[in-house]
């Protein structure tokens, strides 16, 4: 009776293991990954918000702020931690 017992939670605990191992462990790369580019902002990089607005950073405020220009004269505050979608690449082709 007991080893039957132990036998139904063999297949609950493989699907744990398998859930570890294909969502939580690459969803907790994905946001130690954000995270450390959040924190390595600085003036000049382009970025694009969550909002879809691609814009440069003009400055980084201590209080988890960063002003990005999108425009000549258009300059926004934004929070770093959930305004910042992805860093765009610098690199451009030279011809």
């Amino acid at each position: 009776m007991s080893g039957s017992g132990i036998g139904q939670f063999i297949p609950l605990i493989l699907i744990f293991v398998i859930f570890y191992f294909f969502l939580i462990r690459p969803q907790q790369k994905k946001v130690k990954e954000h995270k450390i580019m959040v924190e390595g902002l600085k003036r000049g990089d382009k970025i694009i918000t969550s909002g879809g607005i691609i814009g440069t950073v003009e400055r980084v405020m201590e209080n988890d702020k960063a002003e990005i220009i999108i425009g000549n004269d258009t300059k926004v505050e934004i929070i770093r931690s959930t305004g910042v979608q992805s860093l765009m690449n610098n690199q451009e082709t030279k011809k």
